[in-house]
């Protein structure tokens, strides 16, 4: 039996991309969003992550057709921008909602399958602001930490079923999630322009990076490498940032964060 890949967010961006490539190495692949998608090659299912009853129907129709699901990408996720005191909590929440907890209900619809199966990976889409959080972007930082944390847990639970459980953490990518983050520009005044001044500085380095293409090819070749990592980082530089972190005494570190993202 071919693999059969699903992967949410999959109508635009990495998710796209990450599709078109697996699909390109000969898996079957399901993409899940909510908005309709007609991408040659790649099956489309509607389906909301934040809705518990439409992830259980996506993933039972697949199941349907297919009778088992052997790779999950989960991939979907929105961005928020701005200070945190002036940042709705329900704003925070929807991003939680969708950025984690949308992981989490696609990852416990499939899971059972995987687990009876003795074999299957899940691939969680992480960012390198988890190990590096960016300033105004604390929430969006902030999910994408608890995303590693939650994939290097998972994966030592679910060892023994033979399944494996990776985090990959993307960099400045020039796709359409730029223009799709949600930015609250309130306070710019009394943090005397860094709001702005931080986000313009993100969004320029994002219109400049890897294309959704590169990505979703590097993600492909993780999703089906048959090394055990939990948690890879795509692009030389933002693996060195990724070291950097790891070595540098923290407020060293949060000192350079705030010279590039908080003047």
């Amino acid at each position: 039996m071919g693999i059969v890949a699903v992967v949410t967010g999959g109508s635009s961006g990495i998710g796209k991309e990450t599709a078109l490539a697996l699909y390109e190495k000969g898996c079957t692949v399901y993409e899940m969003s909510r908005r309709d998608s007609d991408i040659e090659g790649i099956h489309h299912i509607t389906a909301d992550i934040t809705d518990p009853a439409s992830v259980s129907a996506a993933v039972s129709r697949i199941i349907e057709r297919e009778q088992h699901i052997d790779l999950l990408i989960n991939n979907a996720g929105v961005g928020i921008s701005g200070a945190v005191e002036f940042t709705d909590v329900m704003e925070a929440e929807r991003l939680f909602d969708v950025n984690f907890f949308g992981m989490v209900r696609v990852t416990r619809e499939i899971l059972p399958h995987m687990r009876r199966a003795g074999k299957g990976r899940i691939v969680n889409v992480s960012s390198v602001a988890a190990v590096v959080p960016i300033p105004f972007q604390t929430f969006y930082s902030a999910s994408k930490a608890a995303i590693n944390s939650y994939t290097m847990a998972l994966a030592n639970e679910i060892a023994e079923f033979g399944i494996r459980v990776s985090a990959v953490m993307p960099g400045d990518i020039a796709s359409g999630f730029t223009a799709a983050r949600s930015k609250i520009v309130e306070g710019d005044e009394l943090y005397r322009g860094k709001i702005s001044r931080s986000v313009g500085r993100m969004e320029k380095d994002e219109q400049n990076g890897m294309s959704p293409a590169a990505a979703g090819r590097c993600i492909a070749r993780i999703a089906l490498d048959k090394r055990k990592k939990p948690l890879y980082t795509i692009g030389i530089g933002y693996q060195c940032a990724v070291i950097l972190s790891k070595v540098l005494p923290s407020s060293l570190l949060n000192r350079v964060i705030r010279m590039l993202y908080a003047k």
